[in-house]
């Protein structure tokens, strides 16, 4: 039998390797368009930002690697021009000699990966201007901020223009790729705005959580513009750039980066002449097989089931794609491995702090017209107050109001927060509910966690309210609710809420009398822990009461505020 796979990065790399282990005699062939295979592209932003020094460091296998370790035919610089789905053929074009071959399939893996977005706007192709998503692209973005003041370097350059080292940075574009490059061209010392067209960062995080995102990234000085696409590019008096704006502003940038996102690369599906799903990946099945039962798809360029909604999705990470490579290999070894769908569990470093994210968000399930949930916010420390280094871990949980059972979590702080997401996600993974996590045993040490963790803390805050001991509401589903702040006098000095009525909680039960029984009681603290303690209190005197959820602290970040 023989396979070729088209792609060496991520999912065509670990079909490789894990079908040569898994079956000796089957000839494997291997072929890359770009000159490497196995490459950590998540690691470019870093290696532009100086944290990975050597551009090898991002070759996680080579071709000769697979050659010698694997005896897979592994061929860079070598692109598919065409597929004959029915004759079972491959047109390999070399771009090193120009030699075109023909190559007979058994089975035909395609993982083309995805390209990234390069609108066809004025400018776009003016010196200076970069994606990221290679490692000649890497290579390029240093090159010219390393270049020399008086001359320029490299085939992106005009070699004529005298040229200061870059000073401002542009980044188009706030998701993942934006925000590590922003934080990389800060480590390198240059001012960088971010332009979004949406009207947050961070896409995939509900609004209120991105506001958390956006307020950290101004705490290190960077000009965040929101709700303001890109309209064009144009050269400066001075010779640098001028990124122009929809709203009419043009920002000044020495070096400009689009991560704007990316599309699936599907030409060798329509090669194939396979279904091509409505978001505009390959569709596959649960064994990542295409409509053609002899060719499969994995990664970027496919469209997989969501784990939690069942929804057909667009999901570019590099743990489901080297995931569904494995599978690929299994079921062509004659293995019965299927892929369980993904839900989207991702994070991303931001200067001291991490942006972490599973399952699904709140603006997904609005989107579906989803109803049957509720959402927690709190705020954890990170591991014991009385240990130094403890930080505020702001999570939102949403979990279904019918059983209990984990939807999704969305965290950002500066301590502990890959432990607490992969913990979530998990118990997503397994179907678990609120109540488990409520019993979670999770390791604890002062400088780690606290003796309840914040998972269980969630689980334990959200179980209180499925079994009625906490009735609760949000900031932006309060009515006509009687508004009571149960905080002391020098908090409300600092930050007050206009029309509330301020009880400290511990003269609560002595002051019961001041407030009304025909009306519904919103209380609220700083964190809405000691709302909580009010609310019980108040629940079995009789009153009608419900708990602000993440109280100020929520407020603080809340959609609109």
């Amino acid at each position: 039998m023989k396979i070729i796979i088209v792609g060496g990065v991520a999912g065509g790399a670990s079909c490789a390797a894990r079908l040569r282990r898994l079956d000796e005699k089957v000839e494997i062939l291997m072929v890359e368009r770009g000159p490497y295979v196995s490459y950590a592209n998540c690691g470019l932003p870093y290696h532009v930002g100086g944290t990975i020094e050597q551009e090898s460091s991002l070759l996680v296998a080579t071709e000769q690697m697979f050659r010698a370790l694997f005896t897979v035919d592994c061929r860079t610089s070598c692109e598919v021009v065409g597929i004959d789905a029915k004759l079972k053929t491959v047109e390999l074009k070399n771009h090193l000699t120009g030699e075109v071959t023909t190559e007979k399939y058994d089975k035909l893996l395609l993982s083309p990966g995805s390209a990234p977005i390069r609108p066809p706007l004025p400018g776009i192709d003016l010196p200076g201007i970069f994606s990221v998503r290679t490692v000649p692209d890497a290579r390029n973005i240093k090159a010219w901020l390393d270049r020399d003041v008086d001359r320029s370097v490299g085939n992106s350059f005009t070699g004529n223009d005298t040229i200061s080292k870059p000073k401002q940075a542009v980044v188009v574009g706030g998701g993942f790729i934006g925000l590590e490059m922003v934080e990389n061209f800060i480590e390198r010392g240059l001012k960088v705005t971010l332009v979004e067209k949406l009207n947050q960062v961070m896409p995939p995080l509900d609004p209120e959580m991105a506001r958390l995102v956006e307020g950290y990234l101004k705490k290190h000085g960077v000009n965040v513009e929101l709700s303001d696409g890109v309209a064009g590019f144009r050269k400066s008096a001075t010779g640098s750039l001028e990124v122009l704006t929809e709203s009419g502003k043009a920002h000044p940038a020495d070096i400009v980066v689009l991560a704007i996102g990316v599309r699936p690369e599907t030409a060798l599906a329509k090669m194939a002449g396979i279904e091509i799903g409505k978001l505009g990946g390959m569709r596959v099945d649960e064994q990542m097989r295409t409509s053609d039962q002899d060719i499969f798809a994995v990664g970027d360029a496919v469209e997989v089931k969501n784990f939690v909604t069942g929804e057909w999705a667009l999901i570019p990470l590099a743990g489901p794609a080297n995931r569904q490579g494995r599978i690929v290999a299994d079921v062509i070894a004659g293995r019965n491995s299927r892929f369980r769908g993904t839900q989207g569990t991702s994070i991303c470093k931001l200067f001291d702090a991490a942006i972490a994210q599973t399952g699904v968000s709140e603006k997904q399930l609005i989107g579906l017209g989803d109803t049957d949930y509720e959402k927690i916010y709190l705020y954890p420390n990170s591991h014991a107050g009385y240990y130094p280094g403890a930080k505020l871990l702001p999570m939102k949980v949403i979990f279904r109001k019918s059983s209990g059972l984990v939807l999704g979590a969305q965290i950002l702080g500066e301590d502990g927060v890959p432990k607490r997401i992969d913990s979530f996600a998990m118990a997503i993974q397994m179907g678990c509910t609120i109540y488990d996590l409520e019993e979670s045993e999770l390791c604890y040490a002062p400088p780690y966690g606290t003796g309840k963790d914040p998972v269980n803390f969630a689980g334990m805050i959200a179980a209180n309210i499925l079994r009625g001991d906490m009735p609760v509401c949000h900031w932006d589903t309060l009515g006509n609710d009687f508004l009571l702040d149960v905080r002391n006098p020098p908090e409300i000095a600092a930050e007050a809420v206009p029309g509330a009525f301020n009880i400290p909680l511990p003269q609560l039960r002595a002051r019961l009398d001041e407030l009304p029984r025909d009306r519904e009681i919103a209380v609220f603290c700083r964190s809405a822990q000691r709302s909580y303690y009010a609310t019980r209190i108040l629940l079995q005197n009789g009153f009608k009461v419900r708990n602000i959820s993440g109280s100020m602290l929520s407020r603080s970040h809340r959609a609109g505020n």
